[in-house]
């Protein structure tokens, strides 16, 4: 009876240590950088009692750009995790991307395109917890942990002034990393360019009494032109956009004959359709080959820098997989 009852309890156990690694691999698809993945790992064995995070300024449309992080934290969404979407509004400000009447209509909008893209998230506006005195109170207490060579350095990815930047670009990546405390988030979601900040709040909130984050960072997708993506060069495509503006904006996109340097469409398919759509069929003329099936992004890349695929092909199906990849979001901001 003890031998059956080991031999039980050891298949549970395995079957549970298979499930806890499928799903960390399924999390660690795309993503460029986890610190670390052993607090991931055991974040995971107690998902429903964690919540994830991601932060954004409301500046502009919710592009791609957006779409990249939003997609990982509905991955954690589904295992378990709470969501929560934080509009950093004050942030936004901050950082010059303008005035607080602006960024609060342009939040609004963008509180709606998450509902639409995440479906049940909890998404917070930032001004509704860091005029706080708490919260004030321990930006202040951070400040007086942090240099201010490291708070610029912070800031480097992602402040809009970098030769001459403002006092308030210096608060800014003390708030963020304080943001997470208050959100009480285990797992902080960002791009790379989130990376420094991120790491200061690591460093510095268990200082102060508070977990340090589980960091996930995600590659940053090229506009379209093969710069960042970003709301004021208009070099992306919002997720509201229709049909056939995406499929102009990407007929237009940079697309360098086997080349995958500085190249956004590739991208596309790297970042986006390929972990959501898994199999890819790109449809094109039988003079030209016809249609052919892709199981993963590095089989297609592979066709493209060996000239089996070209570039009007790639960009043709690539718009149609970001229609269908958006869909479902632009059906609901129509209601």
């Amino acid at each position: 009876m003890r031998n059956r009852e080991g031999e039980r309890v050891a298949a549970v156990a395995k079957e549970r240590l298979s499930r806890d690694e499928e799903q960390l691999s399924k999390l660690l698809r795309g993503v460029e950088e986890v610190v670390t993945e052993e607090e991931l790992r055991a974040a995971l064995e107690d998902a429903r009692r964690r919540t994830a995070y991601v932060g954004y300024e409301p500046s502009g449309s919710i592009h791609l750009g957006h779409m990249i992080t939003a997609l990982k934290l509905a991955e954690f969404q589904r295992l378990g995790f709470k969501a929560v979407v934080l509009l950093a509004d004050l942030h936004a400000h901050l950082n010059e991307k303008g005035s607080l009447e602006v960024v609060g209509k342009i939040a609004e909008r963008n509180k709606e395109c998450f509902r639409a893209l995440l479906g049940n998230v909890k998404v917070v506006l930032g001004s509704s917890f860091q005029l706080n005195a708490d919260y004030i109170r321990d930006v202040l207490r951070l400040a007086t942990l942090t240099t201010l060579s490291r708070a610029r350095r912070s800031m480097d990815e992602i402040s809009r002034s970098v030769e001459n930047p403002k006092v308030s670009q210096m608060i800014y990546p003390l708030m963020q990393a304080m943001d997470i405390a208050y959100l009480d988030a285990d797992v902080a979601i960002g791009g790379i360019d989130q990376r420094k900040i991120h790491m200061l709040a690591r460093e510095s909130l268990p200082k102060l009494g508070f977990k340090a984050p589980v960091c996930v960072h995600l590659p940053l997708i090229l506009g379209l032109d093969g710069e960042k993506m970003s709301s004021s060069k208009g070099n992306f495509i919002a997720i509201d956009d229709d049909e056939a503006t995406i499929a102009a904006k990407i007929r237009k996109a940079v697309c360098p004959p086997k080349a995958t340097e500085n190249n956004p469409v590739l991208q596309l398919y790297e970042l986006l359709i390929f972990p959501v759509f898994e199999t890819v069929e790109i449809e094109r003329d039988a003079k030209y080959g016809g249609d052919v099936s892709y199981e993963s992004f590095h089989e297609l890349e592979k066709d493209y820098v060996e000239g089996e695929l070209h570039p009007l092909d790639l960009k043709l199906n690539a718009a149609r997989y970001v229609n269908k990849l958006i869909e479902p979001a632009r059906q609901k901001l129509k209601r």
